[in-house]
């Protein structure tokens, strides 16, 4: 059931990424309430994995694994509009190549390893995403201005968050055998 509910997630990429690139192709309001069964799917299949007890390292890597590819294509799409710099969801691409390779990898172990700074990073991309579809609305065609600032502000933030994660674990394991 939670492996149904972030399939729902990965079948959204498309459809959602092409509404953000081409304001067009589905009314405001549809490509909101799209993101918002995203994000609900995204809440909800941890929460269903642990109450049926079916969390697994697999359910964990194809949860975190659809988050990477919603967001990152869906930021990119921000950037086919001028709203977001590719290097955003390049950046993410690195941040989450990296966070599967040392939790498997360089940390040996069985599942992936979470970061504090990573795990916020994945919930704030989807920040910008929400805000483009909700500056869409016709309630909100008078401030999409501000919108569009305040999407372009977070874009950086997120930069330079996600810059300061893939420092943090590149770091980390130096840290560790420090102590």
């Amino acid at each position: 059931m939670a492996n149904l509910l972030t399939a729902i997630r990965l079948l959204l990429v498309i459809p959602v990424a092409m509404a953000i690139a081409n304001a067009s192709l589905f009314a405001s309001w549809v490509l909101l309430a799209l993101i918002a069964i995203a994000i609900a799917s995204d809440y909800f299949d941890g929460k269903v994995a642990r109450a049926f007890k079916t969390a697994s390292a697999r359910g964990m890597l194809f949860d975190h694994g659809t988050d990477f590819v919603f967001v990152s294509t869906a930021l990119f799409a921000l950037s086919t509009v001028g709203l977001s710099s590719v290097l955003l969801p390049l950046l993410i691409v690195v941040a989450f190549s990296q966070y599967v390779l040392d939790s498997y990898f360089l940390f040996k172990q069985k599942q992936l390893r979470m970061s504090f700074l990573g795990r916020w990073n994945g919930i704030f991309y989807f920040i910008p995403i929400v805000l483009v579809a909700a500056s869409r609305l016709p309630a909100f065609e008078q401030v999409q201005d501000n919108f569009n600032l305040i999407i372009v502000y977070s874009n950086y933030a997120l930069t330079v968050s996600t810059l300061a994660s893939i420092v943090d674990r590149a770091i980390a394991p130096m840290l560790q055998k420090e102590v």
